[in-house]
């Protein structure tokens, strides 16, 4: 069954994401650090590991081909990639087999920049077209998974 996986500490797209999900009628894991409020549906299943890095590692060790993960975080997306699913940032940047290289390339370069001190702040806030692109991109991942995704 195709699935998704929210890394949803930080995850500002989470409702966008469970509407979406719903459509399709998609079973849902939202992977938390901590006790969360989620929809009250027997598709979304809350998951809480503490620790640093135990929320990543639940989901890199359970995701598998055709499977889409929504998150932020390069390194997370790199291992969902390894694994044969797509992740998918909350701005709709697509991290496929063909992406990923260059997103943990430039991640590390900014890391290197930040700790010398020669690169400030963060990403720009998010704002209503980042939304909409990541609607767009999760909708047509979604397609893409179903089309692809073992017929059972």
């Amino acid at each position: 069954m195709l699935t998704l996986y929210i890394d949803a500490d930080a995850c500002p797209v989470k409702d966008e994401a469970y509407k979406v999900a719903r459509r399709y009628a998609m079973k849902v894991f939202v992977v938390a650090n901590s006790t969360m409020r989620v929809p009250a549906d027997a598709l979304v299943e809350l998951v809480v590991r503490t620790g640093f890095g135990a929320a990543d590692d639940w989901i890199a060790g359970v995701i598998g081909p055709c499977d889409i993960c929504v998150t932020s975080d390069v390194p997370l997306a790199a291992r969902c990639v390894a694994a044969g699913a797509v992740a998918l940032d909350p701005k709709g940047r697509l991290f496929t087999a063909d992406t990923i290289g260059e997103a943990v390339g430039v991640r590390d370069m900014m890391d290197e920049l930040r700790a010398t001190g020669e690169a400030r702040g963060g990403p720009a806030p998010m704002g209503a077209k980042d939304r909409s692109r990541f609607l767009s991109k999760l909708d047509e991942v979604i397609n893409v998974a179903r089309r692809a995704a073992p017929q059972s």
